[in-house]
């Protein structure tokens, strides 16, 4: 299954369970291999809410396709172990 269906499908689980701390790591690191520009990185930090910030977050990368989620989903898979394992996300591309 391509890395972007992937992601849709754990999509509110992930909303309902990633931490703010790991929502903060994966912006930063998605920015940092330009899978998000600086703008995105912004109006996604501008969100108070960590349920809406998660929201914006995964909806964004999901739609830039199946590389931009790999990204994220090795990320993931790095940063929480736990929660990639509660959502069957591997690290795979």
């Amino acid at each position: 299954m391509p890395a972007d269906e992937r992601l849709r499908a754990v999509r509110t689980k992930f909303i309902d369970r990633v931490s703010e701390p790991n929502l903060d790591s994966l912006l930063l690191q998605l920015g940092d291999l330009k899978v998000i520009n600086s703008r995105e990185e912004e109006a996604v930090k501008d969100i108070t809410l960590r349920p809406d910030k998660a929201t914006k977050l995964i909806d964004m990368v999901i739609n830039k396709g199946p590389d931009a989620s790999s990204h994220m989903i090795t990320i993931l898979c790095e940063l929480d172990e736990f929660l990639s394992a509660h959502l069957k996300l591997h690290n795979r591309r």
